[in-house]
């Protein structure tokens, strides 16, 4: 599948890769694949996101605000909390008990730079969705259609809590697209 990206959507994979070791986190997920897009700037998927009124900087700091807080890989902290469950004393004391990172959501022995099942499942629909547009390349845009099509990653939840819709987004892709076409 690698074999059809082109050498913008590389960077952006390698770059979504930069991002989560830079941010310390493991696996990488679809919130880092938004961050890789925003990353490569001459990609059609930037421009769509930049007027979107999205910023790297700012996406990077919600990010690492999120998983720090844990609203980015444990949904279920929510609930957890709303039945009494301090999730944060549970973590704090099975790490007194068993060492730092105990509940680590992805056990150490997963080599750094891997891709979680969200993150994988959007390189998979950019394939899909450049098939479907006819295309014999996987561009940023079609990372990009791939994020908005997963609609439950962090990423997606990003986009959507600001105020964009994901459809309106998937449209604008595709304006663009034509645009560059023409």
């Amino acid at each position: 599948m690698f074999e059809r990206f082109t050498s913008l959507s590389r960077e952006v994979v390698v770059g979504s890769r930069a991002e989560a070791e830079a941010l310390g986190h493991r696996p990488v997920g679809t919130e880092h694949l938004l961050l890789g897009l925003l990353r490569a700037e001459d990609g059609v998927a930037a421009g769509v996101l930049r007027r979107a009124g999205l910023d790297a900087v700012k996406v990077r700091d919600e990010v690492r605000q999120r998983v720090a807080a844990g609203m980015g890989r444990e949904p279920d902290a929510e609930a957890l909390r709303s039945i009494g469950i301090d999730l944060d004393a549970v973590r704090q004391h099975a790490e007194q008990s068993f060492g730092p990172g105990a509940l680590d959501p992805t056990p150490r022995r997963r080599a750094r730079g891997t891709f979680g099942p969200r993150a994988k499942k959007v390189l998979e629909l950019s394939l899909r969705e450049a098939l479907a547009l006819k295309h014999n390349h996987i561009g940023t845009e079609h990372i990009l259609l791939g994020l908005l099509r997963e609609r439950e990653g962090l990423a997606a939840r990003i986009l959507v809590e600001r105020g964009l819709r994901l459809d309106d987004l998937r449209a604008q892709v595709l304006v663009a697209l034509q645009e560059r076409a023409a």
